[in-house]
């Protein structure tokens, strides 16, 4: 909603994953909020703590909220939970439906189909975003190299996985 806590740890965790994967001049990555509560702020600090514990560094990250633009420049746009894809929906022509998704249904490990905004809770719900960002990360990141061609210094292209440390 705010792009505070849920969408900046995903595109922290997504961007070291594609580091990795020397992929980060492939593949471009942002997050945004589906509301402007928090425009300009960066991440809360209970996200930063969770993310840097993990060695993610999210602390140059600012709050934007999503943008017409986006729904034309990025080939997909992911959501935390059904509440943002169906404001998303509101926003978005019908002709780019195809371009929207949840976020957790790149997910290996977990049933769910929404990552818990952290928020209002205990902090404990940080490291839990964590644990199902990384696994859905992992996910997004083989259905993305399978579409991407090879760069003709990774051969069949290479696909690096980072541990959890939950």
């Amino acid at each position: 909603m705010g792009n505070i806590c849920r969408s900046p740890t995903a595109e922290g965790v997504f961007r070291h994953f594609l580091r990795l994967n020397r992929l980060e001049g492939r593949v471009e990555v942002d997050s945004a909020g589906t509301h402007g509560y928090h425009v300009g702020e960066a991440p809360d600090p209970r996200t930063q703590r969770a993310a840097a514990s993990r060695g993610y560094d999210l602390s140059n990250m600012r709050a934007r909220k999503v943008a017409p633009q986006d729904l034309d420049y990025f080939d997909l746009i992911l959501a935390m939970d059904h509440n943002n894809l169906e404001t998303l929906k509101r926003i978005c022509p019908p002709e780019k439906y195809e371009k929207l998704g949840l976020f957790m249904s790149y997910s290996h490990n977990f049933d769910d189909d929404e990552v818990p905004d952290p928020y209002y809770g205990l902090g404990h719900g940080f490291d839990l975003v964590l644990d199902m960002v990384e696994d859905a990360s992992q996910g997004l990141l083989g259905t993305i190299v399978k579409r991407l061609k090879p760069p003709p210094e990774i051969p069949g292209g290479v696909l690096h996985k980072q541990a959890s440390k939950a």
